[in-house]
């Protein structure tokens, strides 16, 4: 039997956060479950958000779990983790172990890192990233990332889906792209 990925295309509600704090970017309505669907993990399984801002404030059921973990370099937004996950490595699980999935909302291209602290000066490349991010999960373990980038991902990683990702008119679309990580790596 041979394997193909998963393709699809979701149409989403713009970004809101509990108490209507607003902020330049952030997760669209819907995107956080079904993402956690395609990473194979339930609400109760611990993912660590990268570049995660402000996740914990999302306000619906089922896309922040409550043993969730954020990791981001804005202090302003008091993440669990604050570490440049470009030059450091990522952060485990708070009982020290590899995650069983990250879901990596990067700022899409050096323009939109200017909108974060610290600027686009250490804006994280999507392959980098990606491979940063493997090295963090289990075997076995998914990576998602929403980008406008589909990352190139390493030997030993299989392709999961490619998800079209979109808000409306007058938008950039999006890829949410998941990668498992090779029980062999």
């Amino acid at each position: 039997m041979s394997y193909r990925p998963i393709t699809d295309f979701w149409l989403l509600t713009r970004c809101k956060y509990k108490g209507g704090v607003k902020r330049f970017g952030g997760y669209l309505g819907g995107f956080p479950e079904r993402a956690r669907a395609l990473l194979g993990v339930t609400v109760d399984d611990p993912v660590l958000h990268v570049c995660g801002g402000l996740a914990r404030l999302y306000p619906y059921r089922g896309g922040f779990g409550p043993n969730d973990k954020t990791v981001d370099l804005d202090r302003m937004t008091e993440p669990d983790f604050v570490v440049d996950v470009s030059s450091h490595p990522i952060p485990f699980t708070p009982s020290g172990n590899l995650w069983p999935a990250i879901l990596a909302d990067p700022p899409y291209s050096p323009e939109d890192a200017a909108h974060y602290e610290p600027g686009s000066a250490l804006y994280p490349k999507p392959n980098d990233l990606l491979r940063k991010c493997l090295t963090a999960v289990r075997p076995g373990g998914r990576v998602g990332m929403i980008h406008y980038i589909l990352p190139s991902p390493p030997k030993n990683t299989r392709f999961v889906a490619a998800v079209g990702v979109l808000c409306g008119f007058n938008n950039r679309i999006r890829i949410y792209s998941v990668f498992e990580k090779s029980h062999e790596i």
